[in-house]
């Protein structure tokens, strides 16, 4: 769930609660006011009556009360006195049964909404005693008029508060619901120009903010901070790597010269030249794979995409890999004809680098098999050896940069630790991504998975690269 909806339901929530809240207490306090201006009437006539009555002791037919006809009025419309032994004495109105037959024991004065005869009022029940000896005597019943004008305006209130509550929750949803859109708004720019940035490596682009200098202004600054200074790094780490490289160069292409011009005279150890010209060399790969990486990383790193023939490169790069795997059965499995869009040269050079990985690590004798298959709508090649293989703990590392599992072999070999990483990222700048399964002692197959080319359109969206194999390994 997204903060714009939890905060639109948060809002939505309160405002709700304060509302049916607010309605409650409303809604009982017109309740009680309505209610007291009945109550009142009743209360008045009672005391009048009960004033004016005189009552014997031993005798209830002897209590002296006024006619009860003459304490009507608009606000009381019945009124009764009934004996402890449950006899009408006298009553005011048409009803002769007890207008609230449960107070008929009371011992003090009670008030009840009863309906009587299908009609809604409001009784008060006093009971009757002698001042002196608080002896009962019996009881006065005094009723309201009915009542439905009362119930009525509380059927209109309650209906009135429950749909203003609905109305009002709607609109607050839909406020804020805008509300929050528009005060996350900077948060989405900032979550775009993380993305484009991620996706286009370009660390010059600012969020750009307007607003005022809130949460989200101090936060969107503080992004816009953070990549001056990552771009600051970058470009610096950038221009390092650019100038260490081309500044090896120079005094590489001299020892390379000079260790050319001691063996054309003769006046030098042959294995130590030989041994100089080896590291050399091995500097020189090592410079122009950094110098690779640097363009790659910067985006000074083309790639032409056209039609790519994968089965003719396929051919081309088995046949160098016969030249470099001398002592080796270089074979070629399945192959079929597939088309992608891409960079030829940057492609071969991808399967080159992993074919010269598997030569480093395949003994004398051992078999190093090429393959081609389309497989729904990717192109698989594969690179298959017979050698040492990678332990499970080194797969999830193989495509770090300078990372080599057998560290002497590795660098007794040539290798740099650069020829995966390299890999990977023409694999990736295809669209791509390449797999590895591996088992220590019997051999690796690096699988480069690239998408078909269809009708001429655009580079399809690499999936997720698979898991590597916990039980298969090597490099």
């Amino acid at each position: 769930m997204s903060i714009r909806t939890r905060l639109t339901l948060w809002y939505t929530s309160v405002l709700g609660a304060t509302l049916v809240l607010f309605s409650v207490v409303v809604y009982f306090i017109l309740l009680y006011t309505l209610l007291k201006g009945v109550d009142q009437p009743l209360e008045e006539t009672a005391n009048k009556i009960v004033a004016q009555s005189r009552a014997f002791p031993g005798q209830l037919t002897s209590v002296e009360i006024p006619p009860l006809d003459m304490f009507q009025s608009p606000g009381v419309g019945f009124i009764q006195i009934w004996t402890p032994q449950g006899e009408l004495v006298q009553k005011a109105g048409i009803v002769t049964e007890p207008l609230d037959k449960d107070a008929l024991n009371t011992q003090k004065p009670v008030t009840h909404d009863v309906i009587v005869r299908g009609v809604h009022l409001r009784v008060l029940t006093v009971p009757l005693q002698i001042e002196d000896t608080q002896q009962l005597v019996g009881y006065l019943q005094i009723a309201s008029s009915d009542l439905r004008t009362i119930d009525q305006a509380r059927r209109d209130l309650l209906a009135i508060l429950v749909s203003g509550i609905i109305l009002a929750l709607v609109f607050s949803a839909i406020v804020g619901a805008m509300l929050a859109r528009r005060a996350l708004r900077p948060i989405d720019a900032i979550i775009e120009t993380a993305l484009n940035i991620s996706r286009a490596d370009d660390l010059e682009r600012r969020i750009p903010y307007t607003g005022p200098p809130d949460e989200v202004g101090r936060l969107t600054a503080a992004f816009n901070e953070m990549l001056e200074r990552l771009e600051r790094l970058f470009r610096a780490q950038q221009r390092f790597l650019a100038d260490v490289s081309h500044e090896l160069r120079t005094p590489l292409t001299t020892i390379r010269g000079n260790v050319d011009l001691l063996r054309r005279l003769g006046g030098a150890d042959a294995e130590s030249l030989d041994a100089i010209q080896s590291e050399a060399e091995r500097m020189t790969r090592l410079v122009g794979d950094l110098i690779l990486l640097a363009k790659a990383e910067g985006g000074g790193l083309p790639i032409a995409y056209e039609p790519v023939e994968l089965d003719t490169l396929l051919l081309q790069v088995y046949r160098q890999a016969r030249v470099l795997g001398t002592g080796l059965e270089i074979k070629m499995g399945e192959e079929d004809q597939v088309t992608v869009l891409g960079d030829t040269d940057k492609l071969k050079q991808l399967l080159l680098n992993l074919v010269d990985n598997a030569v480093k690590y395949t003994p004398k004798g051992g078999q190093i098999t090429l393959g081609l298959v389309r497989d729904n709508g990717w192109a698989r090649l594969t690179v298959a050896d017979t050698g040492i293989g990678i332990p499970p703990e080194d797969l999830p590392h193989i495509f770090e940069r300078f990372y080599r599992v057998d560290k002497a072999r590795s660098r007794a070999a040539g290798g740099a630790g650069l020829g995966l990483s390299i890999a990977q990222w023409i694999a990736q700048a295809h669209g791509g991504h390449i797999t590895v399964s591996s088992e220590v002692g019997r051999g690796t197959t690096f699988s480069v998975w690239l998408p078909v080319a269809s009708n001429g359109e655009g580079l399809a969206r690499s999936p997720e690269p698979s898991v590597l194999s916990a039980e298969n390994a090597r490099q």
